[in-house]
């Protein structure tokens, strides 16, 4: 990825990881709302979805995804060859799946051709196996995901980026559903080192058996 282009990302990025990590959909939903580029309005729906799936209103988030797909689609057609935005488009396409298992039908396919191609044009992204992992969680196993692909995702993604808290949390989730708790709670713990104010890995622990 350019060194430009990424110094730009995580600028962008900062006041929705703020309003992510605090669970904050208000903040969310007026950054969105503000967003005129297809990239950013994409990015900013695709947060506002997964804190609408932490707080467990799967009808807003798949709304939020779906409403993100479209910009998505936008910023790919613009730039076929940004990693970028085709894990932008897998991540939204594998949004909309816990709203709607049936929706794995049609966004699944989505949702691991576009995280699969920005894999291929950026094999060191660590977002992307990311993005791959948690859409496998998601994605049951008949559709082509599982946890057991999610988890190795998840572990490719820490090792190319062992500082990605992210990674950590959704490596946690994955492995308590796999019954490994003493594993998933090792793993969350460290996603809360690496980033103390995210407000779902606090909560993931705490429901996590010791």
């Amino acid at each position: 990825m350019n060194s430009v282009f990424l110094v730009f990302l995580l600028a962008s990025q900062e006041p929705l990881q703020r309003a992510l990590d605090a669970q904050d959909r208000a903040a969310l939903e007026k950054l969105a709302a503000k967003s005129t580029a297809a990239p950013d309005v994409a990015r900013a729906q695709s947060f506002l979805s997964q804190v609408a799936i932490e707080l467990g209103d799967k009808a807003g988030a798949g709304k939020a995804a779906e409403a993100g797909i479209v910009a998505a689609r936008k910023a790919v057609e613009g730039a076929p060859k940004n990693a970028e935005y085709h894990r932008l488009l897998g991540t939204l396409c594998g949004q909309v799946i816990p709203a709607n298992v049936m929706a794995g039908m049609k966004y699944g396919r989505c949702a691991l051709d576009e995280v699969n191609k920005a894999i291929e044009l950026d094999p060191k992204s660590a977002q992307a196996y990311v993005s791959r992992g948690v859409g496998n969680y998601y994605l049951p196993a008949m559709l082509g995901g599982g946890v057991d692909k999610a988890i190795a995702d998840l572990r490719k993604a820490i090792q190319l980026d062992p500082k990605s808290h992210d990674a950590h949390l959704w490596l946690g989730i994955a492995l308590r559903k796999a019954g490994k708790n003493p594993e998933a709670r090792q793993s969350i713990t460290k996603a809360l080192e690496l980033n103390p104010d995210r407000k779902w890995a606090q909560q993931q622990l705490a429901k996590t058996p010791k």
